[in-house]
């Protein structure tokens, strides 16, 4: 059993990622050690979940496409959970994500997770460079798993 879990058992989903994110050493990410935490909550399909609109005022309305309230809502009760860290990452990142679902239904897509997580862990979504997409199924826990590590070249530059 992790940290993370340990204080999640404890504190609860939200108070637990501030714990967490309170409890890291501000160095973590210069040395590449991983950020692990957990979301409570199945998330929608940010390709399935786009709803058309029309905005401005009669006359002179323009058609607009956006998130889904079902993908709104777990944006909304996602964040709560997931740290945040005292300075964000700047470099690019690696991140891992085991998605477990309440059934086979929902299609495999971490990209609602990934932009919950900018302002929190990192600046903006495109530092993600490395992406690790699991899929579960927990019918009684929907959840997900989430380590977010920066990422180290794996080679000196060519020129």
């Amino acid at each position: 059993m992790t940290v993370a879990d340990i204080a999640t058992e404890l504190l609860g989903p939200a108070k637990a990622a501030d714990e967490l994110a309170r409890s890291l050493p501000t160095w973590w990410a210069a040395i590449g050690e991983p950020l692990v935490f957990t979301i409570l909550g199945e998330p929608a399909s940010k390709a399935n979940s786009r709803k058309f609109v029309l905005l401005g005022k009669k006359g002179a309305q323009r058609p607009a496409v956006i998130k889904s309230e079902k993908a709104r809502s777990y944006v909304r009760s996602a964040e709560p959970q997931i740290p945040k860290l005292p300075s964000l990452i700047t470099g690019p990142v690696t991140v891992t994500l085991r998605i477990w679902y309440a059934s086979e239904r929902p299609d495999l897509d971490g990209s609602l997770i990934l932009d919950a997580m900018q302002g929190r862990i990192y600046a903006n979504d495109r530092q993600v460079r490395e992406l690790h997409l699991f899929h579960g199924i927990d019918r009684a826990n929907p959840r997900t798993g989430v380590i977010v590590q920066p990422l180290v070249a794996q080679q000196a530059p060519l020129f």
